[in-house]
């Protein structure tokens, strides 16, 4: 009878354990891309008293990348230097805010940026396994969850003229046993495939020698395999992950740093406003089932949620049906953005290129119910886990949540 008892205990304890484990926060924009998250994050904070800050963490230099969290890990990136030329990759304890690790590398390419950007620019992403972090200076590093460097490759060594006077900032992408980057720009412009345990060029795709900021988005087919969306000035285009080779193409005029965003068997990107289009049989080209002018992103990539689709165009948030596209409502912010807003339990949680934080709630129409300053530029998007919001600002890593 002790025995069943002590069994069952574990059993609950295990199951209890497991449920509240969070869900990784692994990618730029969060899990696919889509930046819903299903808890209870503050709507308001402190960052003179502390009033829901639970730790603050001073980084070793300067950077516009979002952090990431996996395992019981927050990793950022960072640049610094005269020339940016020092690149860091800085893991933290979720729980304390303690640093449990710090890796420096010296940049191999072009470190140039504008003043408002990093070196540290993309947003690292992560297997679960390994961490890849990626820097405008085209430098790509593999790491281990404890800090243990993999591999290393200089991109920009391979290929010298790629990279432009402004920086660089797509954010590599995760497809199957692929890390995918974009490097597209003036000079050597392509897109390549790298096997994510040995570091080797799988393939490379060359592409349209303009200056683009989107970030590649990977998504797996109903037969395994792993399609990646790359979207640049010319249009929308589905490569296979393992061979580079083309899927379908949508040649569209597209936005040149929004991402694009895959739900099911649609997709939304930056054209004409937002075009969303119905994926087809693998290999066909979609079709498009809207396009509405109205909905123009500037920086911010588009968040869906039910029915819903929200857009930031300037400062302004809209809010569509996103089967119709057609406006529900729209509310006007303070501000300039860089960063893509995140949605939590009915919020919106937005942060301007200044540090003041603004959160609209949504429904029927959209209202905002809090203003505060964090004191700090914020150009990078938030990641949240659990209920604790984690975000970065010009020098320091900061977690929010409630006592």
């Amino acid at each position: 009878m002790k025995m069943m008892i002590s069994t069952i205990l574990t059993l609950t304890l295990l199951v209890s354990y497991s449920t509240c484990q969070a869900v990784d926060w692994a990618d730029f924009r969060g899990p696919s891309g889509n930046p819903v998250h299903d808890g209870t994050l503050p709507l308001d904070w402190d960052s003179k008293d502390g009033k829901n800050v639970s730790w603050k963490a001073s980084l070793p230099g300067r950077g516009v990348s979002s952090p990431i969290a996996v395992s019981d890990l927050v990793v950022v990136t960072a640049s610094a230097g005269a020339k940016q030329q020092k690149l860091f990759v800085v893991a933290f304890d979720q729980l304390s805010g303690k640093q449990r690790w710090r890796r420096s590398f010296w940049a191999t390419g072009r470190t140039y940026t504008h003043p408002t950007s990093s070196n540290a620019a993309p947003t690292p992403v992560s297997d679960g396994e390994y961490i890849y972090a990626f820097y405008s200076s085209n430098d790509l590093v593999c790491l281990d969850l404890q800090g243990n460097l993999m591999w290393y490759r200089g991109l920009a060594h391979d290929y010298p003229k790629a990279g432009n006077d402004i920086g660089m900032a797509s954010s590599p992408a995760i497809a199957g046993d692929v890390v995918v980057v974009q490097i597209e720009n003036q000079g050597d412009s392509f897109a390549s495939g790298i096997d994510r345990l040995s570091g080797e060029e799988l393939w490379r795709l060359p592409r349209d020698p303009r200056a683009n900021w989107s970030s590649p988005v990977a998504y797996r087919e109903m037969d395994g395999t792993y399609t990646v969306l790359l979207q640049s000035p010319s249009g929308l285009n589905a490569v296979d992950a393992k061979t580079g080779n083309q899927r379908w193409t949508k040649q569209l005029a597209c936005g040149n740093i929004t991402s694009p965003l895959k739900i099911g068997d649609a997709i939304y990107f930056g054209s004409g406003g937002t075009t969303k289009l119905k994926l087809n049989d693998k290999g066909t080209t979609p079709e498009v089932v809207w396009s509405e002018n109205r909905l123009s992103a500037n920086a911010a990539s588009p968040i869906v949620d039910g029915d819903a689709l929200y857009i930031l165009s300037g400062s302004i948030i809209k809010s569509a049906n996103n089967k119709t596209g057609e406006l529900n409502w729209q509310v006007r912010l303070k501000g300039r953005f860089w960063a893509t807003p995140i949605l939590s339990n009915g919020h919106l949680y937005f942060f301007n290129q200044d540090g003041m934080v603004q959160i609209v709630k949504v429904g029927e129409r959209g209202e905002v119910v809090a203003e505060f300053e964090v004191g700090e530029a914020v150009l990078g998007t938030p990641a949240a886990v659990g209920n604790a919001l984690y975000f970065r600002s010009d020098n320091h890593l900061w977690k929010i949540s409630q006592p």
